[in-house]
């Protein structure tokens, strides 16, 4: 096809994408981070804590122990009750459950997907979301009522730290050390801490030097701030406020902030694909339309049309399968009339759909260079996109301003402000909306060490590179499960339905061990060495497409030193993984298992 017959010029865009990934290529990847201990402790505290309510240390035994109040450890906590396990104890060292929807209450935060597949157990709680894309306070409310709907507070330890979680071998169970000096017993640990807990903030020369006020997008102060999730940030009236970091917390962080702020200033290093989201309340007249089971349909069939698996109809119809759909549907019907291949195809479609989020910018934001600024030139899928009716519209603003660092980022936090070359952006209040330490073991992101049998610390057993059963359990460590570990495990965009159909399969197992009086179950090693080859052989290479990319999480911030987020998943996806699971349960378990009877 001619450049005109497409209406853009591929080779061009090439070479625009590759101009503007180089300069934004780093040799320290993500050593350019700081993580929040130390002299930067203060940034992870939590703002929304009542006074910690005293208690006695915990010595007693529990059947599971469950490691986060998030999204796996609810899940986990929920399917374990529907199995009948009588004493489940969640710990955690926030206040409440809801895990990254408790740290995240930031103005304006919504989930980016459909929520009534987000938000799981909906039809098991009868709940029913009040809009497409529900509000965060709206998401930690469902958390809770989950909790309270399976009875997780009632033996729950919230507000406690691990510190470690150590396998006896001479009682084969793991006692659980934390801050408040509790040393319980539990015959099963499954760890659901997941990835968005713990922030990360840029290494910017100077960053300890700031004399205003400064916080973590994912720490929201509202005590300086006034206002609540909603906005109403009266706080901020006569101030002068500077985010750092334009990708999802942004998007929905500077509309609130520019209502309120005299000035708001925004430090781009790398702009957001930012489209259309198009909420809308929840029609009554359609959940009295739903029948049993409607949720776990509309989960499967947003999943298979973001894998590629043809559907007769699109259930869900939000932003991530219009835009999907609309790329596959694209591609083919060019097939017809250009010889090339698939891959060709869908780079063209990609290029297409890139091109429309680019013209969106150009009809939306009135300063052409501003404008020009906020065009993002990358694939589609080389970032995570998002969805918004008003962060565009915010630079229309006479009280905001884009700092484009060119690539380059922030050059220097001073006293007083942001400097970008020459100049020093004067700020009141620094708000560093720069993400979390995304793809960190389970036990890395909740900051605790964990000993298996001969006191081998996982954390240097996996220093190498993860070994495991299907991403869940692995040699050394009995009775030991992970959900939601995305290294040698399958991940979905709806990432709560892959968290709960782990759950569930884990609670099966720890169900088959309790019932059959199994005391201790470790994989084999030879287990592990045939799911590597499995592995392998269902790795999807996406070296090409990743090392085009503009730095991020999703490829290793451009290096490739070590394998990046998608590639040290399961390539055959998750219906294909879950199926696996569920046939190594019940033909293969014996033979992959070292079993202690009690």
């Amino acid at each position: 096809m001619t450049t005109d017959e497409l209406g853009f010029d591929p080779e061009e865009l090439r070479r625009k994408y590759r101009q503007e990934r180089d300069k934004r290529m780093r040799s320290d990847g993500y050593r350019q981070y700081v993580d929040v201990s130390g002299k930067f402790e203060t940034y992870d505290d939590d703002p929304y804590a009542e006074p910690m309510v005293e208690r006695e240390p915990l010595t007693d035994e529990v059947d599971v122990v469950i490691v986060g109040g998030g999204m796996s450890g609810l899940q986990a906590g929920a399917r374990l009750r529907d199995a009948g396990i009588p004493r489940i104890r969640i710990i955690d060292r926030a206040a409440d459950v809801g895990g990254t929807w408790y740290w995240n209450r930031y103005p304006g935060i919504r989930c980016d997907v459909d929520s009534y597949i987000y938000l799981p157990l909906l039809e098991e709680t009868g709940a029913m979301p009040t809009e497409k894309y529900a509000k965060g306070a709206d998401i930690l409310a469902h958390c809770q009522r989950i909790a309270r709907h399976y009875d997780l507070y009632s033996d729950a330890a919230l507000q406690t730290r691990i510190t470690s979680i150590t396998w006896d071998e001479d009682c084969l169970r793991w006692i659980v050390r934390t801050d408040r000096d509790d040393a319980m017993k539990a015959r099963f640990v499954v760890l659901g801490s997941g990835p968005l807990n713990r922030p990360k903030l840029p290494g910017i020369p100077g960053l300890d030097t700031f004399t205003g006020h400064a916080f973590h997008s994912a720490r929201w102060d509202y005590a300086y701030t006034g206002g609540d999730p909603d906005g109403n940030l009266t706080g901020l009236r006569g101030k002068r406020v500077g985010i750092i970091g334009t990708g999802a917390s942004c998007v929905q962080i500077a509309p609130r902030v520019a209502e309120w702020a005299e000035h708001l200033t925004v430090f781009q290093r790398t702009p957001s694909a930012v489209d259309v989201r198009d909420n809308r309340p929840t029609d009554p007249e359609w959940v009295k339309s739903l029948t049993p089971g409607w949720q776990k349909r509309r989960m499967v069939n947003f999943d298979s049309i973001m894998i590629g698996i043809p559907q007769n109809e699109d259930l869900v119809a939000d932003r991530w399968t219009d835009v999907w759909g609309k790329l596959a549907v694209w591609a083919s019907s060019k097939a017809a009339v250009v010889e090339t291949d698939p891959q060709a195809l869908m780079q063209l479609a990609d290029f297409e759909k890139m091109e429309e989020i680019r013209a969106r910018v150009d009809s939306i934001v009135e300063d052409p260079a501003t404008a020009e600024a906020l065009k993002p030139y990358y694939n589609l899928f080389c970032k995570r996109p998002l969805y918004s009716d008003e962060f565009l519209q915010t630079f229309n603003r006479p009280n905001v301003t884009l700092v484009d660092t060119d690539g380059r980022g922030v050059d220097r936090i001073t006293e007083t402000g942001v400097q970008v070359g020459d100049d020093v952006h004067e700020v009141d209040c620094l708000i560093y909306a720069t993400g979390f330490n995304v793809g960190a073991p389970a036990y890395e992101s909740g900051g605790f060490e964990v000993f298996g049998r001969g006191g081998v610390n996982l954390a240097k057993d996996w220093a190498d590179g993860v070994h495991s059963l299907h991403g869940i359990y692995s040699n050394g460590f009995p009775n030991m499960f992970v959900i939601g570990g995305i290294t040698q495990a399958a991940v979905t965009i709806n990432f709560p339905h892959i968290l709960g159909e782990q759950a569930a399969f884990v609670a099966q197992v720890i169900k088959r061990c309790m019932a059959d009086g199994i005391a201790a179950m470790e994989i084999r090693q030879e287990a592990e060495q045939r799911w590597a080859e499995i592995m392998a052989s269902k790795a999807v290479d996406r070296g090409q497409f990743e090392r085009e990319c503009t730095p991020g999480y999703y490829n290793n911030e451009g290096l490739d030193d070590r394998p990046s987020l998608f590639g040290r998943t399961y390539g055959g996806g998750p219906f294909e993984y879950l199926q696996i699971c569920h046939e190594w349960l019940a033909t293969d378990f014996e033979r992959d298992t070292d079993l202690i009877l009690d």
